[in-house]
């Protein structure tokens, strides 16, 4: 059986939850017009509900991302995977491979629609080891993604704690779990709540 999972700083995501972006000060904190969140919680699907609170990455520029809330910012391939946003994870009882993954960001009606009022950027991280050092093979710029406009496109054959990302023989990788590491970034175009906004993980698998 197959099945697509979404995990943040190692919590699983329920049905009817997911990760709320809010200001500097905290959940329910306000982020103005045009600036990016500065922290990252795990809350229910109309933002109401306090869960955890998460790894955040704040847009920089193209290619640097602020870990918190503050700070000079870093490049994004010298991020961590453990120091990601969002962890999508796709299981299956037999060990398979995966191709054409994408990820959108949509209202939560129709994948091809985009989010209504908000700009998304997202970053795929492959850096399996824990410091801070420009040895990652991921996305080295941010993409701003929406509806069938614009997907991230995420390496195929990750395996498990995405480990063998990578083209060549890793690319061959087949396994029972295939996890991918996110850095995500949110900044409203409009003011009032942005509830209507979700991501979606597409892949073929055999």
């Amino acid at each position: 059986m197959a099945a697509i999972s979404w995990y943040a700083n190692n919590l699983q995501l329920l049905p009817g939850s997911g990760l709320g972006f809010y200001g500097d000060g905290g959940f329910g904190a306000s982020v103005s017009v045009a600036a990016w969140q500065g922290r990252t919680f795990i809350t229910s699907s109309n933002g109401s509900y306090q869960g955890a609170e998460v790894n955040n990455v704040k847009f920089l520029n193209t290619a640097s991302g602020i870990l918190g809330q503050t700070g000079s910012g870093i490049p994004l391939l010298t991020i961590p995977n453990y120091q990601s946003t969002l962890n999508p994870r796709f299981t299956h009882t037999s060990a398979i491979k995966v191709q054409n993954c994408n990820l959108y960001c949509y209202d939560r009606t129709n994948i091809n629609n985009d989010p209504s009022g908000v700009t998304l950027m997202a970053a795929e991280l492959i850096h399996p080891t824990i410091t801070q050092n420009n040895t990652g093979s991921g996305d080295s710029t941010w993409t701003s993604i929406h509806g069938s406009g614009q997907t991230l496109s995420l390496a195929p054959n990750p395996g498990v704690s995405g480990q063998y990302s990578g083209n060549g023989s890793n690319s061959l990788w087949t396994d029972t779990t295939h996890d991918w590491y996110l850095a995500l970034s949110a900044s409203p175009t409009s003011i009032g709540s942005k509830v209507n906004f979700g991501a979606y993980l597409s892949l073929e698998y055999y």
